[in-house]
């Protein structure tokens, strides 16, 4: 072991302290979903990752994961197509940009693009 290595404090291998971690934790904000009319929706198609299959994503969805959740489970059912909700994305398999952007604006997502 060389000299700089014995000399460094700096790390923490193992604490019995259950509450040493404690001090790191963020606050937890109630988070509120956004009225309908100021969310900035982003509807487009993509393919890449996804061997050659076109999926529409929504994206830019402000609020609780639940919200998001009944958003995208009322376009996978208008669309009749499987999808999912994942990493702030609502992912459509299948190109259906053109009706969610129009089932989006007629919902009250004014905002939508």
């Amino acid at each position: 072991m060389s000299k700089k290595n014995k000399d460094r404090n700096d790390g923490l291998v193992y604490s019995t302290n259950q509450e040493y971690f404690n001090d790191y934790d963020e606050p937890q904000e109630d988070a509120e979903t956004l009225p309908k009319e100021k969310q900035k929706l982003r509807v487009k198609l993509d393919s890449k990752q996804r061997a050659g299959k076109l999926v529409t994503l929504v994206e830019g969805f402000t609020g609780v994961p639940e919200d998001m959740e009944a958003l995208g489970k009322q376009l996978k059912t208008k669309c009749g197509a499987g999808g999912s909700v994942k990493d702030g994305l609502i992912i459509i398999q299948g190109d259906y940009k053109e009706k969610i952007i129009a089932w989006l604006k007629d919902w009250g997502y004014v905002l939508t693009k």
